[in-house]
């Protein structure tokens, strides 16, 4: 079987995993709605509860609320979309919403949802490496500001924002900050960024935990207008009956998640990689080398990107974010700078917990193999090795940084 290199895009449930949430399902588990009160449904509401302290527990920070949701794209709609519906109920003269322009889609498209209570959605640019500089921020922020919106670990690029840097800024004028923080667990080196938010989204897949399940984590004093109305679980905030196995099984897989030495193993397979494809010649690496270590973006000059993508059909490898919109450049690379060419010809490799150095060479020789074949075949290529720059071919003031 090919090698897996798209774990920003889904992990496998963590074997430890799905052991755990079969003590939840069948006729002898913990499958009673957690919202029935007799002795099967207080049980269920217990394992809802831990799971709930384990969420806490990741943000280090019981301050929190845990609304339970399917993912981070209903975290994320919730944050923005709830926070907007009831700022527009009170007819707050707060209304503008920054978001940062290499956002994920969930965060893009909730944020220009709001337009229809009333609010003013801004992007924030970001520079060549992928970074919110302070100084950006701090023109953008005013009174009327009510949410800001940064990943902390950005899905395409594997761009650590600077969160601490950034959050006095924003609270400085009364604002609140949301982190989707669905690529964040596991992949920071702490908890410090948490703690200035105020809304936080979470997606259990995105660290070896089940499908389907993620969470909104608020501060009790916001209001938030529901998006989903039913029977009035979880406070009338997100109605339905929970979903306690996928709940369990998320709360499990944060008890596990990849601590320092893990990082540092990826770290060392990110740099084998980033070797590998450097040799190359003509690599442009899309982010930050103190970036999260279980992203690599790169992309390869004098290629054309449908070919690229053809050529690579059969690798398990990303193009852009899985969960937008196929087929144009990615709008996180555009962001940055990049050309449509060099954007659309990127590929994004992400590791995780099973990789191994074998994994890397084996998909790492195979990439190579392919862009060598295409060059080989590319008027662009020709003129790059006949010594015209990067800046001409491409049609860019400024070169991105080659490898």
């Amino acid at each position: 079987m090919t090698p897996y290199l798209d774990y920003a895009a889904t992990t496998p449930v963590d074997p430890r995993v799905s052991r755990f949430m079969a003590r939840f399902e069948g006729p002898d588990g913990f499958f009673a709605n957690p919202g029935s009160d007799h002795p099967a449904g207080h049980a269920a509401a217990s394992a809802v509860d831990e799971a709930a302290h384990q969420v806490l527990g990741l943000l280090n920070d019981p301050g929190f609320r845990v609304i339970w949701t399917s993912g981070a794209t209903e975290a994320d709609n919730l944050a923005i979309g709830g926070l907007a519906r009831a700022l527009d109920r009170r007819d707050s003269r707060r209304r503008r919403v920054l978001v940062v322009a290499t956002e994920h889609s969930a965060v893009l498209a909730a944020a220009r949802a709001t337009m229809s209570a009333g609010m003013q959605v801004e992007t924030l640019p970001v520079s060549g490496d992928g970074l919110l500089e302070v100084s950006t921020l701090e023109q953008a922020l005013d009174d009327n500001v009510a949410l800001v919106s940064i990943a902390p670990v950005n899905n395409e690029t594997g761009v650590i924002q600077d969160i601490e840097t950034l959050a006095p800024a924003i609270r400085a004028v009364g604002a609140r900050l949301h982190l989707d923080a669905a690529q964040a667990v596991g992949h920071l080196p702490d908890d410090r960024p948490y703690r200035h938010a105020d809304l936080i989204s979470l997606s259990a897949h995105k660290f070896y935990g089940p499908k389907g399940i993620g969470a909104l984590c608020y501060r009790p004093e916001l209001r938030l207008e529901p998006l989903l109305h039913g029977g009035g679980q979880q406070g009338g905030i997100r109605s339905g009956t929970l979903p306690v196995p996928l709940i369990a099984g998320m709360g499990e897989a944060l008890q596990i998640r990849d601590d320092h030495d893990e990082r540092t193993r990826q770290r060392g397979l990110h740099q084998r990689l980033s070797q590998h494809l450097e040799g190359l010649g003509d690599v442009v690496i899309n982010g930050r080398r103190d970036g999260s270590a279980h992203v690599l973006n790169a992309s390869f000059a004098g290629v054309q990107g449908e070919a690229l993508r053809a050529a690579l059909a059969d690798l398990s490898v990303g193009f852009g974010s899985a969960c937008s919109s196929r087929g144009g450049p990615s709008h996180v690379l555009r962001a940055m700078g990049r050309p449509d060419a060099l954007a659309h010809a990127s590929v994004r490799f992400s590791l995780g917990r099973f990789t191994t150095e074998r994994d890397i060479d084996a998909v790492a020789g195979r990439v190579a193999d392919r862009v060598r074949r295409l060059r080989a075949i590319s008027p662009v290529w020709r003129e790059l090795q006949a010594g015209k720059s990067i800046e001409d071919v491409y049609g860019v003031t400024t070169p991105p940084g080659m490898a």
